[in-house]
């Protein structure tokens, strides 16, 4: 179809494959779309795991990873990769989501091509440049380059306002709520050699975030033996990041617990039935705190700030910090009170209804001035 528009999407690690798999898969869907997708090889094998599971395949794969490589090294070869793509194929939209250095990167390769760019998951804020970082100052940098805002909450909607960004401000609802839904409904399954679901309630565990290295992860693994001290009725399955700086100190200090379950990380399916099936969850991961609300699943968030305080707000997360009292005693509050519990597992998920990529399609056809034709 020659009137089809070029829409590029790009990812580079597992968080955006997840959250940008649905928006590719309706776009696939448009044919009034030409669409490609780049991977810029921040993650590998994650990303693969994601791809396979959606049924996703890439255009184009930059393959930037390094070992050790640094935020310098990865901006920068992102940057010279998606110059030279972006200017054979001239596309009429570049999307990108979140806030890793891969969209922030890609962002602005397409604004140096005076390319529009689209925003899934635009107007997270923490108001601390460097708590997360970097991702707090590449969303907020990404905002000031975008055409296309894809805000996943009102709370976002008025953090855009707030900035005072140019562009276009959608509220969309998230999209990880559609590739949850999506994959929760084909019933998948987490097998632990040696874990026994029936048997304990099961706290489901993930660190990785720079600014829980050091210290503060040292202090979250000493509240996971005082949890499992306290409570012999639980076990607690961690998914080990792949960064030594993480898997290590974790490894050392919790490695020889017979009630800890260390594994490689989760591929998304795994995941999603890990979280059906655990009682509770502890993260300092962004994503899960939108996704194991819409399987009614406390969650306890382990850092000192949040750019998603709308979970908070709703009581379908928590706040608790890094400091091991603090984790210790709201977990140990869940596990004792069952009211408590309850409240939080029943709490409504502000984070939208799985439709979020329908929305962002629908919003794409009228910037470019595409037809809401019948998809094929």
């Amino acid at each position: 179809m020659t009137n089809q528009k070029r829409v590029c999407i790009i990812l580079g690690t597992r968080p955006e494959a997840i959250k940008l798999a649905p928006v590719i898969q309706v776009f696939q869907k448009s044919s009034g779309f030409e669409l490609q997708v780049i991977l810029t090889g921040q993650h590998r094998e994650m990303v693969e795991q994601v791809m396979q599971l959606f049924n996703i395949k890439s255009d184009y794969n930059l393959e930037i990873m390094q070992v050790q490589q640094s935020l310098n090294d990865i901006t920068c070869r992102s940057l010279q990769g998606l110059e030279a793509l972006f200017k054979v194929e001239k596309p009429d939209l570049v999307i990108v989501q979140g806030d890793t250095t891969t969209a922030f990167a890609a962002a602005l390769a397409a604004f140096y091509q005076k390319i529009p760019v689209g925003h899934v998951e635009a107007g997270l804020r923490t108001d601390d440049i460097f708590n997360p970082y970097p991702e707090e100052a590449n969303r907020r940098l990404i905002s000031q380059i975008t055409q296309l805002h894809f805000a996943p909450t009102p709370w976002a909607v008025e953090n855009l306002h707030r900035s005072g960004v140019l562009g276009e401000i959608h509220m969309t609802g998230n999209t990880v709520i559609d590739a949850l839904l999506s994959v929760a409904a084909t019933q998948v399954v987490c097998n632990v050699p040696g874990l026994d679901w029936e048997s304990y309630r099961v706290l489901l565990a993930t660190v990785h975030r720079r600014e829980n290295w050091g210290e503060p992860l040292q202090a979250i693994a000493q509240s996971f033996l005082q949890i499992l001290d306290k409570f012999p009725d639980t076990a607690l399955l961690l998914p080990l990041h792949r960064n030594p700086t993480v898997r290590v100190p974790l490894q050392e200090l919790l490695g020889n617990h017979p009630r800890i379950f260390l594994t490689e990380p989760l591929d998304y399916g795994e995941l999603v039935g890990a979280i059906e099936r655990s009682h509770l969850l502890l993260t300092d991961s962004g994503g899960l705190q939108e996704e194991a609300p819409s399987l009614g699943k406390p969650v306890l968030v382990l850092r000192d700030t949040t750019e998603r305080p709308e979970a908070v707000a709703a009581g379908t997360a928590k706040l608790v910090g890094t400091k091991s009292e603090d984790i210790f005693a709201a977990t140990a509050e869940l596990l004792s009170n069952p009211d408590a519990y309850e409240a939080m597992a029943n709490a409504i998920n502000p984070f939208g209804d799985g439709h979020a990529a329908e929305r962002i399609l629908q919003i794409v056809q009228n910037y470019l001035g595409i037809s809401s034709e019948t998809s094929t």
